[in-house]
């Protein structure tokens, strides 16, 4: 409970100063390779450098809003599996505005390739619009489960609600994430803006998107969950 209630303060102030919410696209863009030189350009179904594929299914904060491609989460998570020695091909598969069901409809194409990992980073816009919890979970549970029928390994990354619709719904969202998490089997990374949301110098103006340093700070988040599962098979 005490971790509950602190990660609900964060929460509460990476959101109070957001004055509108994140707009979803007209059109979802296709993921794009982390490297890739045309931004929204769909991914090979097979990587030309033969590498196995590790994607981010996410949101804004994925998608990296207001930073250059190589200052991304999954752009630094690729560096430090360069870095490793581990031969695997990050696909930044964020979409701006995205909800869990905006995720679970692009999937399949999300998933094409070689893909070995799938790290599950949404839950945030369905927070800020107050979406049902019972859909999150629904969304969340169905693309764990759609992905370890293809036998990839999922990483699950967990988010807070914001206070705005009671403490009630604050509370029945974080308990959405270590719940899937035990059911299935999956790591989990506790709250992805750890250590980053409710700090102004590491959030842009709008108070909810990471700045290039508070999205290397993500990185280290999710590295920390990731390396042990890609460490023994990517060398």
């Amino acid at each position: 409970m005490r971790s509950f209630v602190i990660a609900v303060a964060v929460a509460a102030c990476w959101c109070s100063s957001c004055g509108s919410r994140e707009q979803a696209p007209a059109a979802a863009a296709p993921p794009a390779a982390s490297g890739s030189t045309t931004p929204g350009t769909p991914p090979a179904a097979t990587s030309p450098n033969g590498k196995p594929r590790i994607v981010v299914l996410g949101d804004s904060l994925t998608a990296g809003l207001g930073l250059s491609a190589d200052e991304a989460y999954p752009h630094l998570l690729q560096q430090r599996l360069n870095d490793e020695g581990l031969r695997f091909e990050v696909v930044n598969a964020g979409v701006s505005g995205d909800t869990s069901a905006g995720g679970l409809s692009r999937l399949d194409w999300a998933l094409d390739g070689d893909v070995r990992v799938l790290i599950v980073a949404l839950g945030g816009n369905d927070a800020l619009r107050g979406l049902p919890v019972q859909e999150l979970t629904h969304n969340l549970s169905e693309i764990i489960r759609r992905a370890q029928a293809r036998q990839i390994a999922v990483v699950l990354a967990g988010m807070e609600a914001p206070p705005n619709y009671g403490r009630d719904y604050a509370l029945a969202f974080h308990r959405v994430y270590p719940a899937l998490a035990k059911e299935y089997h999956v790591p989990l990374v506790p709250f992805l803006l750890q250590g980053v949301g409710g700090i102004d110098r590491l959030n842009q103006r709008d108070g909810i998107h990471p700045t290039a340093e508070g999205a290397r700070i993500l990185a280290t988040n999710v590295w920390t969950i990731l390396k042990p599962i890609v460490e023994p098979h990517g060398s």
